[in-house]
C-alpha cells in the first residue's frame, strides 16, 4: 500500500522487513532518522530478534558490522560524509573479507569547509574500497534498493552501499510503497554465509597474504565485481515480478536515443527528465542515461547505450580537484576508442540547487558544442573575484 512517508523512515522499514540480526548505529546527519527509526522498530518488537548496537563512532559501527557478519548474522548500518571517511579502514576490511554488509550512505559533502548538504563526494571517495555502490533516484527506488541490496550482497558475498541523496531524499516526504515482511520473505532467503566464525569449528579469516598471492586475491575480488554486472539486472527483474514495480538495473535510460545524452546518478535525474521533456518539446534532441550501479561500473552497457549519441554530457556531483568530475573519468574509460565528444559538467556541490533553468541553458549550449571540456554550473564569478581580492 502506498503511503506518504519520509524517505529515511521508508528505508528503515524496508531494512526491518529484511530481518537483520544486528544494526549498528552512530548518528550523523543526514542519515540519523534511519537508525533512529530502526531503534524504535527494535524497541517496540516490530523488528524481533535484532540486536541494536549503539557504538561510539562510525569506525566502531563498521567494526561491529564486520564482527556480526563474520559470525553469520545479517548486518546493517548507515552513515554519511565524514562518518564514511572515519570508517574507511574498516570499509576495505569488510570488502576484502567478502562480508555481505548492507549500508545506507546518505550522501553529503565532505569538509573542510564544513558543509552538511548534499553532493556525492563522500561515496565517491570510497569508490575503490571494494563495495558495490547503488544510487537511488527517488525514495521509492531507495526503499526497494535496500531489499535488493541484501539479496545481491549475500549472493555475491560482497558488501553493498545504497546511496541516497542527503536531505533531498532522506528528509523528503513522498508517496512510497513500503515492502512488507511477507513480500520480502518471498524474495530474500535466509542468510547462509559462505564463511562463518564459530568457536566450535575454529578458522582464521583475513590472515596475512604475501606478495606470492596478493595479486590473485585482488583479481578474485575484481572478477566477483564483474560477475555482479550480470546479477544486478537479473535480481532486478526477479524483484519486478514479485513486487509489481521496476527493480534495480545497471542503467536507467530516458529518451536516451537522442543526439545529446546526459549521464548522471541520484535524485538529479528527476530534474533532468523534466528539463529534457521541455527541450524535446522545443525540438532539441536530448536524453538522459541514469546510472544505478556505479560500482561495479557498467562500462560495456554504457558504451552500448551511448553508441548513437553525437555527444555525451556527464553531470558530476563530486570533484577531483585538478582533474574534473569523478564519474566523467569512468565514462571516458568506457568510451575509449570512440570519437564521441564528451563534456564534463560539475554541478550541485555542497547542496547548491541545480535548477531546470540552469540545466536548460547548459544543455542547449551542449547541443551547439559550445561547452568547455569542464564546466562548473552556475559558477559565481563575482564571489570568486571577491575572494581573489581578499587573497
Amino acid at each position: 500500500m502506498t503511503e506518504q512517508i519520509e524517505g529515511s523512515k521508508a528505508v528503515a522499514r524496508a531494512v526491518a522487513a529484511c530481518r537483520p540480526r544486528v544494526v549498528c548505529a552512530y548518528p550523523i546527519s543526514p542519515q540519523t532518522h534511519i537508525v533512529e527509526s530502526l531503534s524504535t522498530l527494535v524497541r517496540t518488537g516490530v523488528l524481533p530478534g535484532c540486536e541494536f548496537v549503539n557504538v561510539e563512532s562510525e569506525f566502531a559501527a563498521m567494526s561491529v558490522a564486520i564482527g556480526a557478519s563474520a559470525t553469520g548474522a545479517r548486518a546493517y548500518t548507515a552513515t554519511a560524509s565524514q562518518g564514511l571517511l572515519f570508517m574507511a579502514e574498516a570499509l576495505f576490511n569488510a570488502a576484502g573479507l567478502g562480508l555481505p554488509i548492507v549500508m545506507t550512505v546518505a550522501n553529503r559533502a565532505l569538509g573542510a569547509p564544513i558543509n552538511i548538504w548534499n553532493d556525492h563526494s563522500d561515496a565517491m571517495s570510497q569508490r575503490d574500497s571494494g563495495w558495490i555502490q547503488l544510487y537511488a533516484e527517488s525514495n521509492q527506488a531507495a526503499t526497494d534498493l535496500h531489499v535488493q541490496a541484501f539479496r545481491l550482497a549475500e549472493e555475491m558475498s560482497l558488501p553493498v552501499m545504497v546511496c541516497m541523496d542527503g536531505f533531498v531524499l532522506t528528509h523528503a516526504c513522498e508517496p512510497v510503497e513500503v515492502p512488507t515482511v511477507e513480500q520480502v520473505g518471498g524474495y530474500l532467503p535466509a542468510f547462509v554465509p559462505r564463511q562463518r566464525l564459530d568457536p566450535d569449528a575454529p578458522v582464521t579469516i583475513g590472515a596475512m597474504v604475501g606478495p606470492e598471492a596478493f595479486t590473485e586475491v585482488r583479481y578474485l575480488a575484481h572478477r566477483t565485481h564483474l560477475d555482479a554486472l550480470s546479477r544486478i539486472p537479473a535480481l532486478g527483474e526477479e524483484f519486478a515480478r514479485g513486487f509489481g514495480r521496476p527493480g534495480m538495473s545497471l542503467l536507467a535510460p530516458y529518451q536516451a536515443d537522442a543526439e545529446t545524452v546526459v549521464v548522471a546518478l541520484g535524485s538529479i535525474l528527476g530534474t533532468l527528465k523534466d528539463t529534457v521533456d521541455g527541450l524535446c518539446a522545443d525540438g532539441v534532441s536530448v536524453g538522459v542515461l541514469g546510472l544505478t550501479a556505479y560500482r561495479p561500473f557498467p562500462g560495456a552497457a554504457l558504451c552500448a547505450a551511448l553508441r548513437g549519441a553525437r555527444r555525451v554530457v556527464v553531470l558530476d556531483r563530486a570533484l577531483a580537484p585538478g582533474v574534473g568530475g569523478v564519474v566523467a573519468a569512468d565514462v571516458d574509460t568506457a568510451l575509449r576508442g570512440t570519437r564521441t565528444p564528451r563534456y564534463d559538467v560539475v554541478a550541485g556541490l555542497g547542496g547548491r540547487p541545480v535548477t531546470r533553468a540552469s540545466l536548460d541553458a547548459m544543455l542547449r549550449a551542449a547541443a551547439r558544442d559550445a561547452l568547455d571540456p569542464v564546466t562548473f554550473l552556475d559558477l559565481d564569478t563575482d564571489l570568486l573575484a571577491g575572494a581573489a581580492g581578499h587573497g
